[in-house]
């Protein structure tokens, strides 16, 4: 008999240990080389484990176990035949990013389920996955509201993130259970991770907050006028995050502080722009980082940013995709708020909170006019950033997102531009 030792392989630099989300398989199944086993959890992302030979597997883990990276994790025996019945598991498919708003689609919850081609596990209808049970719980989702498609109704990963972009009705909201029971609930690597640096960003960093607002008017204008041919030419849509961009980065280039960070007794200076876009997911806020941003076109930063956040809410992120950014941008407004002060993502410097826009009074030369205005934060580590800095960086991103001709001349003016000045 040839065994396989299945060891944890190394996600990413710095990360030590993994959690056992969600076995795919059962111990004593028969799988194929490559096939996806298990669902792992690091501080960072959830990756898939799969099989490095084909043959009969033995788990030497539990679902929620944590485990050091290069432990083995199961064991593989090579020289088991296929079994005559064995089917091949097929790509479970995947469901559609929703990127526009939809009306709420009330999902039936009556509806017969087909099997589950990567589990051969036997659970009770209506039974989440381990992954499944964790998203349902982060956006407070019940078994009811879910269409189970795996094996015997269970409710799978896929079935929660289908629903999530399809939407829920009124009538299927989650009440109250009224039994005044508390339930503990297990934080995961990812949360448990992402308490401890924010809890060491307020102790270790001197983080203040600056304010401003801006007109969106001209964005909006220009967004109306060329969005359907932007779309057209480039295959993508033109978002207001691709502008936000262009506008740090060029902001980024006049105020170096604001993009640097502390190492030591040293402050590091850096001579690009890696932008993370703070996104939301099942698992929870996502921060993948646009690399060389300054260097891009508003279509090159739209494009990267999509495939970037499908990949963060579809589970298929890596950690090398969200680390070494130098500054972020967060939009605290697609979720309604109007104002916040962000928190810094360590070891960054600073960060840009976006909020939401909204029809306010403001006095446009002498004159009181209704225009969509959008409060701006920006966050900043006082110990190498001064508030001169702070305040002329958010100043100048606003002075380009109201003038939006000027990020194509350097965050000057055109006219400028022109006549040599």
């Amino acid at each position: 008999m040839s065994v396989l030792e299945m060891k944890v392989p190394s996600p990413g630099e710095s990360i030590s240990e993994v959690e056992i989300a969600q076995w795919l398989v059962e111990d004593g199944d028969y799988v194929e080389k490559d096939q996806a086993i298990a669902e792992v959890d690091s501080d960072k992302a959830t990756l898939e484990l799969p099989a490095e030979e084909s043959g009969v597997i033995t788990l030497k883990a539990e679902d929620g176990d944590t485990v050091a990276v290069g432990a083995v994790v199961c064991l593989i025996d090579t020289s088991a035949e296929k079994p005559a019945d064995f089917v091949s598991s097929e790509p479970v498919e995947e469901p559609a990013v929703v990127e526009e708003k939809v009306a709420p689609v009330k999902i039936e919850a009556k509806k017969t389920p087909s099997p589950d081609p990567v589990s051969k596990k036997s659970y009770a209808s209506g039974t989440p996955s381990v992954a499944a049970a964790k998203i349902m719980n982060e956006n407070g989702i019940s078994a009811g509201q879910l269409n189970g498609t795996g094996k015997d109704g269970r409710i799978t990963k896929q079935d929660v993130v289908a629903a999530m972009a399809g939407g829920f009705s009124a009538n299927d909201a989650a009440g109250w259970g009224g039994t005044r029971n508390t339930e503990p609930k297990k934080m995961s690597l990812m949360r448990r991770k992402i308490a401890e640096r924010l809890v060491a960003v307020k102790n270790e960093t001197a983080m203040l907050t600056t304010f401003n607002e801006v007109d969106m008017k001209p964005i909006m204008d220009l967004r109306a006028k060329y969005k359907k041919a932007f779309s057209e030419y480039h295959e993508v849509n033109l978002g207001f995050m691709s502008f936000f961009t262009k506008a740090v980065t060029e902001a980024l280039n006049l105020f170096p502080a604001v993009n640097s960070q502390i190492e030591g007794k040293e402050m590091i200076l850096h001579d690009y722009a890696d932008i993370g876009i703070a996104v939301s997911s099942p698992k929870g806020l996502m921060v993948p980082v646009v690399r060389n941003a300054e260097q891009m076109s508003l279509a090159e930063i739209e494009r990267e940013i999509k495939r970037l956040a499908i990949k963060a809410r579809d589970g298929k992120i890596t950690p090398d995709e969200m680390t070494g950014g130098t500054f972020t941008i967060t939009n605290g407004g697609v979720f309604g708020s109007m104002l916040s002060t962000p928190i810094l993502n360590p070891p960054q410097s600073a960060i840009l909170g976006m909020h939401n826009i909204v029809q306010r009074p403001v006095a446009i030369d002498g004159k009181v006019e209704i225009r969509p205005i959008m409060y701006v934060a920006l966050s900043y580590d006082h110990r190498v950033i001064d508030g001169k800095e702070s305040v002329s960086f958010l100043v100048k991103v606003k002075d380009m997102l109201e003038n939006p001709e000027r990020m194509i001349f350097g965050s000057k003016d055109p006219v400028e531009v022109l006549l040599g000045l």
